[in-house]
């Protein structure tokens, strides 16, 4: 048994389309190019190509079938390059096949027949296909396809893009910030805390989906090793499927109708869309920074912000993202509540729904991609974010009634109704450093608290945010 590696066989992103239909055959081609040996049409048929020959293989390797024999090393190089080699010609001559079968799996067979014609495996042409409905060779590589793609493109761009926003949030973990509850000044952080959630959030995301199990089966055309069974009774056809699937990479489903269920797809599809929504949080919430001036934009040579307004550079890196992670998390929602049905034992609701999967990809490593830019583009503006502090001493209210509450707790006296007092104070009033002083000062409160107090800004009402980015952050 062999690895399914597409990274060691003809590139197919070579293959251009004529006309490009979709913006990811286009104007994205680009950033969604490495999916394209993963999770396109091609790549099916390379996949199907790939678990037919290793079927064939291994049933040579385990004499399920009488009168089979092991093949030499030859003999199972000449097999196992015929997935490998498939390329644009391969392409051609399996659609021309296509055209006359009007069915793509037998396409497949007659393909792969047609290159062991003539040679020492002729005579063991017939374990093309054995025992096998379409399903049992689709989900097989659709399996495979998903699994290299989310391993080998989708996540490593996923994961590089949150050690970005990682790094940025340690960088930033002791920059004061202003935070907006509700769109209101509130309680001061650091602009790296809020950064440094957000990558906590998509980081345990990730590890969900690095954990995902891929699920496979080969058993015949209602799960029954009907045909097994009834052409070879003495092979224990559970154990040659379980070997198999295994083999291949993959884990065995043993109870299955004709189709193997999808459920592992829904769940991946379900972890994928969920942080592309926790991303499209970041994007809107870097959006809004940029336009409180709290990080600047790298101006780019000959780049046009605005067609009639010289002087802009809009975020657009984020807004791309927001619309491409919604279309994205659209297509992954219908993938996911759609492939867990199917009437009785089989219908071809799936197969359509499948065959965009690799749209609902394209679009989430598209935003990634743009993010990642978007990001690569930022410097943090710290003199709009030490004068937007500045602006908006209300913010010390709290920390201030909260002391009185502690003080009064202790037998402190004169600390009655501290909230309402500071509400009084501040709500609806243009506070300064000043009001704030002078208000601390009229205190009974003990020395050390009152100097406390007093040395307090909105600039270093910041908490633990430092502590909690250096210790909690992985």
């Amino acid at each position: 048994m062999t690895e399914w590696n597409p990274a060691s066989y003809v590139t197919l992103a070579d293959v251009q389309p004529a006309i490009a239909l979709t913006p990811l055959d286009g104007r994205y081609r680009s950033a969604a190019a490495p999916l394209v040996d993963h999770l396109s049409e091609p790549a099916l048929n390379r996949a199907r190509l790939f678990v037919e020959v290793e079927w064939f293989i291994h049933l040579c390797a385990t004499a399920a079938v009488p009168g089979t024999r092991d093949l030499t090393v030859e003999e199972i190089a000449l097999l196992r390059t015929i997935p490998a080699e498939f390329g644009a010609d391969g392409i051609r001559e399996h659609a021309e096949i296509e055209k006359v079968t009007v069915h793509d799996v037998k396409a497949i067979e007659y393909y792969i027949k047609r290159r062991i014609e003539g040679t020492s495996l002729a005579p063991l042409a017939e374990l093309v296909h054995f025992a096998c409905t379409s399903e049992d060779i689709n989900n097989l590589s659709y399996a495979l396809m998903v699994k290299g793609a989310v391993q080998q493109a989708w996540l490593p761009a996923a994961d590089a893009l949150v050690t970005q926003v990682a790094d940025l949030a340690r960088s930033t973990a002791g920059t004061p910030m202003l935070s907006r509850t509700h769109g209101q000044t509130a309680t001061p952080t650091t602009l790296g805390k809020e950064l440094a959630v957000l990558a906590h959030r998509l980081r345990r995301q990730l590890r969900r989906i690095e954990g995902q199990e891929y699920l496979g089966k080969i058993n015949g055309a209602t799960g029954t090793f009907g045909a097994h069974t009834a052409a070879v009774p003495s092979t224990d056809w559970v154990s040659v499927s379980r070997t198999f699937v295994e083999g291949i990479g993959l884990t065995w489903n043993p109870l299955t109708t004709q189709i193997e269920s999808h459920d592992w797809q829904a769940e991946l599809y379900a972890d994928v869309a969920r942080f592309g929504r926790i991303l499209h949080n970041l994007a809107t919430d870097v959006w809004t920074y940029i336009s409180l001036g709290y990080f600047a934009q790298a101006a780019v040579a000959g780049a046009i912000g605005s067609s009639a307004m010289p002087h802009k550079i809009n975020p657009i890196r984020f807004e791309n993202a927001e619309a491409n992670l919604e279309i994205s998390a659209a297509l992954l929602d219908t993938l996911a509540s759609t492939l867990v049905t199917s009437r009785l034992q089989r219908d071809l609701t799936d197969s359509t729904t499948q065959r965009n999967i690799g749209v609902a990809f394209g679009h989430s490593l598209l935003a990634i991609d743009n993010v990642r830019r978007g990001l690569g583009a930022l410097s943090v503006n710290e003199a709009a974010l030490a004068a937007d502090l500045d602006s908006s001493w209300e913010v010390l209210a709290e920390p201030i009634q909260s002391a009185m509450r502690a003080a009064a707790i202790a037998g402190v006296p004169g600390m009655e109704n501290p909230y309402e007092r500071l509400k009084d104070l501040t709500r609806g009033h243009v506070i300064d450093a000043a009001a704030i002083g002078e208000f601390v000062d009229g205190l009974e409160l003990p020395s050390e608290v009152k100097e406390r107090l007093a040395a307090l800004t909105p600039g270093t009402y910041v908490g633990l945010a430092e502590k909690l980015v250096a210790d909690y952050l992985s």
